[in-house]
């Protein structure tokens, strides 16, 4: 097994934490994986993987191979693309990272028209809220949501997301419709716990260009969009949520928008992937659709109809 060969067996066996599972993608007998991998070790004179009699994981050796190894097979791939004519179809697989509501309600369901315009790339989609790792964890690109922190990460501005405040009936029938700031006192928030700054986002509102913070009441913290939507439904707190997200609930009447006056500011989204990274012809084509995907759903601002709460106090 030649060394090219060995690398792409040991980035199956890291995809799937399994000698076994990756034999038989690969079609190879599992003694042939082992021993590729034993080859490479030894080759490299580091373990690449922690192995126990449960579970297969890399070690901090195998992830930093496994950044190295990836890049190098997609360029090879490509490479080979140039002269087959599969450069103007790309194929492969591409590791996504979206958060969770964006990608049930805007991403997931134009999915067939990305798959019938890129019949041979492969999806693999993490849903969730926290801000993953993107070199350590192999994730090609993720959108993310929010301010970007200083990082080596290569971003693409999409735009950003009007936030309303929003409640149940249930909830404003028990404890009444907010109508200035200072009533705030006297409600529940749903929190939301962030994994990048490791607590609960207060309360925003936007006064004269600037944000501004509060600290409300709240009997529940939750780490998921879809819980934070879930709980505000249950009549649990007011939450800031983009309102691109719960339009049909604010028509339906399952939820109402809530002190108009004092609405956070948009939320910024962006599409990342990492910088010393030379993006595929796969990766590209799909954060190129992405953008085309959530540009056209983008609004920054909201007008101010039928609004009669009073002035902050």
């Amino acid at each position: 097994m030649d060394r090219i060969e060995a690398m792409q067996v040991f980035l199956k066996v890291a995809e799937f934490s399994s000698f076994s599972k990756a034999a038989d993608v690969l079609h190879l007998p599992r003694a042939t994986v082992s021993n590729a991998i034993q080859h490479l070790e030894k080759r490299l004179g580091a373990q690449l993987f922690q192995r126990t009699t449960r579970r297969v994981s890399l070690t901090q050796e195998g992830l930093l191979y496994q950044e190295r190894c990836t890049r190098l097979v997609a360029e090879l791939e490509e490479t080979d693309n140039l002269f087959t004519g599969a450069a103007r179809s790309p194929s492969g697989v591409v590791q996504v990272d979206l958060p969770e509501r964006m990608a049930r309600l805007e991403i997931i369901p134009r999915l067939p028209r990305f798959f019938e315009r890129y019949p041979e790339i492969q999806l693999r989609f993490g849903a969730n809220d926290r801000f993953v790792d993107l070199v350590g964890e192999g994730v090609d690109c993720a959108v993310r949501v929010g301010e970007l922190p200083d990082s080596t990460l290569m971003a693409r501005r999409v735009g950003a997301m009007a936030q309303v405040n929003c409640a149940s009936p249930a909830y404003l029938a028990q404890y009444g419709v907010p109508q200035t700031l200072a009533d705030l006192e006297h409600h529940l928030a749903v929190n939301f716990h962030s994994s990048r700054l490791g607590r609960d986002l207060d309360w925003e509102y936007t006064h004269n260009g600037e944000t501004r913070l509060i600290r409300m009441q709240s009997r529940i913290s939750v780490t998921s969009s879809e819980a934070y939507m879930a709980c505000c439904l249950a009549g649990l707190g007011l939450v800031q949520a983009p309102r691109n997200g719960i339009v049909p609930l604010l028509a339906s009447g399952q939820l109402v928008e809530v002190l108009p006056r004092y609405r956070a500011a948009p939320l910024p989204v962006s599409v990342v992937y990492a910088q010393n990274r030379r993006l595929s012809a796969r990766v590209r084509v799909f954060v190129d659709w992405v953008v085309d995907v959530l540009t056209g759903n983008m609004q920054t601002e909201l007008p101010l109809v039928g609004v009669t709460d009073g002035a902050d106090s």
